[in-house]
């Protein structure tokens, strides 16, 4: 029986290999033979996760064609991979990829580092803050106070606590938004939301547009639901949206649905401005697309001036007869990613749609958590904590891009407004690279390409307003330590990786 589980055609693997943009050798800098860089290549997509663990990769006289290289250096590449634990052959069943024993297998998202790995590690792969106490521990008390009369019933509210969809309701109200219970539904996070509605309206094979780049777990979400995902590029910088192109794929893919982060763009921090979310709207509404805007970043704005109503409307007042716009928003980001709450807004037939089908998957949202975040927003907790998290962002984001521009001036990036994430364009290097050898140097940094589609945006590494003070420092230390490894060629095939104190 064969021992994979997925495939990786010559063509796509040829798109992924040739993303890897390696920094020009130096004057007496040797070029690895032919066969070794490809090895390198495979290692290092298996590494990432952008080629998943027991995949079938093609055979060699295809890779070769697609190559445009000899099949001795196809067969050449295989047999180092599978010296080194990388790739495993059967005869009859071809060639799949493995990692070597003792090995963990590649998170195929951004998961976070392992308790017991945070105080060797620096991690910036997880763009996630720590809860804003006190304000964790008094919703966890209030929602106490007020279970028992939930705990006399089944406990299941398929649509959330009917209590927590009023107030959200109010919340898009008091926005501008005239907004009815019946158009909530709570989920178990933003990811809860995205998935039920992919679900519901892009079946396998559908095409699903999104931003390149957006948010890699959301992208690694699409794929796994059988979509097709079609990139409609970002413009430079924090300018954000190219609307004409956005109105060119949506009239010609045709696309199911439109994915957008409006808000502090996850990763590059841009801000759609109000003449952006209205043609963006126009676009998808002619074109018959779904557009699903993600709030989650909304709230997280760390300049004075988009206080008291300076943040552009919803995407979603741009859509009155809601019948193009369905909004997802949750307390992960803005509060602390423990609190697995999300909720879903859209039209009543939408949600009454998204809450039948949820029978089939997780059921409901834990009552307890959204007793918790229904004291928040009822007391005015929410206000208070979302400022603490927005005044320990800013002092991070401002700690980072310090330490940045001392340890590594070449690397390029604008400062965003808001959100959690910087967008850096790594001065030519490998972004995939320094991600493994930031594994040497104790910093955790994913690289560009988890942030697209088949391979783009090499170049770039996304850093999260995670750290700040010497540990921002430290953090931008390794990162320049990662960069001089990867501009001196070294390997880190067998090397065991050094062990830092934080």
């Amino acid at each position: 029986m064969a021992q994979w589980t997925s495939a990786v055609g010559a063509a796509q693997l040829a798109r992924l290999l040739n993303s890897q943009q390696d920094r020009p050798a130096g004057p007496g800098t040797r070029r690895p033979p032919a066969y070794r860089a490809l090895a390198d290549g495979v290692r290092l997509l298996v590494l990432e996760g952008r080629v998943p663990v027991a995949a079938r990769l093609p055979a060699e006289r295809e890779l070769a064609l697609a190559l445009s290289v000899s099949r001795t250096t196809v067969a050449a590449a295989y047999e180092a991979l599978r010296g080194e634990g990388f790739l495993e052959s059967r005869r009859g069943a071809g060639s799949w990829t493995a990692v070597p024993a003792g090995n963990p297998i590649p998170a195929r998202g951004l998961e976070p580092l392992p308790p017991e790995a945070l105080g060797s590690v620096i991690d910036l792969g997880c763009a996630s803050l720590p809860a804003p106490e006190p304000w964790l521990t008094r919703a966890v008390q209030g929602a106490l106070e007020e279970l028992p009369p939930y705990a006399h019933t089944h406990g299941d509210y398929p649509a959330g606590l009917p209590a927590l969809r009023s107030m959200i309701a109010e919340r898009y109200t008091a926005r501008g938004i005239p907004t009815m219970p019946e158009q909530i539904m709570v989920t178990t996070g933003a990811m809860g939301a995205i998935d039920a509605i992919c679900h519901l309206f892009a079946g396998r094979g559908e095409r699903i547009a999104v931003e390149s780049p957006s948010y890699a777990n959301i992208l690694q979400l699409m794929r796994e639901t059988g979509a097709r995902l079609v990139p409609v590029a970002m413009a430079e910088g924090l300018s954000g949206w190219d609307l004409d192109r956005w109105r060119q794929v949506l009239r010609e893919a045709a696309p199911r649905i439109a994915y957008v982060v409006a808000d502090f763009h996850n990763p590059t921090g841009a801000l759609a401005d109000e003449d952006q979310r209205r043609r963006l709207v126009d676009a998808a509404r002619s074109a018959g697309t779904v557009l699903v805007a993600d709030e989650t970043m909304s709230e997280l704005w760390l300049e004075e001036d988009f206080r008291d109503g300076g943040m552009p409307r919803p995407v979603c007042g741009f859509d009155p007869a809601g019948s193009t716009v369905i909004t997802v928003g949750s307390a992960s980001k803005a509060f602390w990613a423990g609190m697995r709450i999300g909720w879903v807004r859209a039209a009543p037939d939408v949600i009454r749609s998204l809450v039948a089908a949820r029978a089939y998957a997780d059921l409901g949202t834990p009552v307890l958590e959204q007793l918790a975040v229904n004291w928040l927003f009822s007391t005015g907790g929410w206000e208070q904590a979302v400022e603490l998290r927005r005044a320990q962002a800013r002092e991070n984001r401002d700690a980072l891009v310090a330490a940045l521009g001392r340890e590594l001036p070449g690397w390029e990036f604008e400062v965003p407004r808001g959100g959690l994430t910087l967008w850096v364009r790594a001065g030519g290097l490998s972004g995939s690279r320094l991600a493994e050898a930031g594994e040497r140097t104790g910093v955790r940094v994913p690289s560009g390409p988890r942030f697209g589609v088949d391979g783009a945006f090499e170049g770039y590494v996304r850093l999260p307003f995670t750290v700040g003070g010497a540990v921002a420092d430290e953090a931008a230390a390794r990162l320049a330590a990662a960069a001089r490894l990867v501009e001196s060629g070294a390997t880190m095939a067998g090397e065991a990786p050094r062990t830092f104190v934080a």
